[in-house]
């Protein structure tokens, strides 16, 4: 019979010593030098005195990844997943998620199905105790819907999420509907980013009509002092040129047009839709590239007539001769 002396347990204490020594040095074997070099790309320990390696197999304890400014070290740097605005909680609470199984992949018995079930319930009711998280609750689900179905950028989606909490913290939004001021929300990220979309293309995909969006981005803009910055006729020609079709170089010359119609300040008090529609009209035709006013229209969200009026406003002031 095999007896417990032969598989020891517990080591002596000056061998212990000795194995922690090994794992962490903190001098030199060979010349008790305490100027110790940790070069983690090879994984040694090395004197600065006499040269010897005291380690070649050092396990390195820092991250997986690199950072060549403190800025990016800063956003890199990972103690959780990152706060965020467009969570009603900011992401700082506790998920548990639907998943049945533990973290070998196996079924839970039945017994703790059941526990996490009743904790995953009160983890929800936790989550949205008050009216407040509720209201954030419902309105950040439709942030993020309205967000997709509009195709904007989570940034984007982050500044109407800090808009809406700043209306929240004002008391805007007692006696008004959710989703009305989320989509008026999105649409002044959207104007102050200089993303383009309109206030058409957010109230055919939002829950409300689009004159109740327009009275709530009025009203956030009066109550929170909002300065809107002038929209983008470029990022609109662009939008309207992808939509449509049209080549690069009418598009070239539809951002000549825009920037002589610039020059001449016949900008100010047109539609920022229809005057990048009205100038690729022009330069479709001055390149023979056949592009209807409809389809333009359609594209920017305005009337055949508007297109029509910017076109001939274009045509007057810059004095571009083509036939129709």
């Amino acid at each position: 019979m095999t007896s417990l002396e032969e598989f020891p347990i517990v080591h002596e204490a000056g061998e212990l010593e000795k194995t922690l020594e090994y794992k962490h040095p903190d001098k030199c074997t060979e010349c008790g030098s305490i100027k110790l070099v940790h070069d983690y790309d090879i994984g040694e320990t090395i004197c600065e005195n006499c040269g010897l390696v005291i380690q070649d197999v050092e396990m390195d304890e820092g991250p997986e990844w690199r950072a060549f400014t403190p800025e990016e070290k800063e956003e890199k740097t990972r103690v959780g997943m990152p706060t965020s605005y467009s969570v009603h909680d900011k992401g700082l609470s506790t998920v548990i998620d639907r998943i049945d199984r533990d973290a070998f992949g196996r079924k839970l018995p039945l017994s703790t199905r059941f526990q996490m079930h009743r904790l995953r319930r009160w983890q929800v009711r936790s989550r949205a105790y008050s009216s407040i998280d509720r209201n954030l609750a419902q309105a950040m689900t439709e942030l993020g819907r309205l967000s997709d179905k509009v195709s904007t950028s989570d940034s984007v989606k982050e500044e109407a999420s800090v808009i809406y909490r700043k209306a929240l913290d004002e008391g805007i939004i007692r006696g008004r509907s959710i989703a009305a001021i989320a989509a008026a929300s999105l649409y002044a990220a959207c104007r102050i980013t200089g993303t383009p979309r309109s206030l058409k293309e957010i109230a055919d995909k939002s829950l409300v009509k689009k004159k109740d969006v327009a009275r709530c981005y009025r009203l956030l803009l009066r109550e929170l002092d909002m300065q809107m910055p002038n929209p983008s006729y470029l990022k609109y020609l662009t939008k309207i040129s992808e939509m449509v079709g049209i080549s690069g170089r009418v598009q070239a010359d539809a951002d000549k047009i825009l920037k002589g119609a610039k020059e001449n300040r016949i900008l100010s008090g047109k539609d920022y839709r229809g005057l990048p529609a009205a100038a690729l009209y022009i330069a479709s035709v001055i390149n023979n590239e056949k592009v209807t006013q409809k389809d333009l229209a359609d594209a920017a969200g305005v009337t055949e007539v508007t297109v029509r009026n910017r076109k001939n406003d274009l045509f007057k002031n810059l004095e571009i001769l083509y036939t129709l």
